[in-house]
């Protein structure tokens, strides 16, 4: 009998579930579904360059683990750009990090932190160690919000 999989972390939901070829209707098409952890795994080390062992620890699994669901993430992706196919992503076992939002005072670029991985040191796109939480991080209530408990 196989070993359950334990929750994997992931920072949010996707922007959008399903990707699919220009031009051809997403019921005539053959769908690879990506699950949750393996679309957070593709994030964390393609497009935020994360080491493996930096990732596994952001998603609550082990350095082996991270492995194996990147390996099958980038599988499914090279299957469906290279077959035409539509890419859904859905499911999986996971639990959504709350995020921070940060903001570089210098190069104006915004990144998300999950909360418990500690206060960011530099911006990452420009290395300025002048960094701030965004608006709305800081508790305050953003313009034409309704105040809590009914205060103005």
């Amino acid at each position: 009998m196989a070993r359950p999989k334990c929750c994997r972390r992931v920072a949010g939901e996707p922007p959008c579930q399903i990707f699919k070829p220009a031009g051809v209707p997403a019921s005539a098409l053959d769908h690879v579904v990506l699950s949750m952890d393996e679309f957070e795994a593709i994030r964390l080390a393609d497009l935020d360059g994360l080491y493996h062992d930096k990732a596994a620890e952001r998603m609550k699994v082990s350095r082996q683990t991270f492995g194996r669901i990147i390996e099958a993430a980038r599988h499914k992706v090279a299957e469906a750009l290279v077959k035409g196919l539509a890419l859904r992503i859905e499911g999986g076992e996971i639990e959504i990090a709350k995020m921070r939002i940060f903001r570089c005072m210098k190069c104006r670029h915004q990144w998300d932190v999950p909360f418990g991985t500690g206060r960011p040191t530099q911006c990452p796109s420009c290395s300025d160690a002048s960094i701030c939480r965004a608006e709305g991080q800081r508790g305050r209530r953003n313009a034409g919000e309704a105040c809590p408990r009914g205060r103005s």
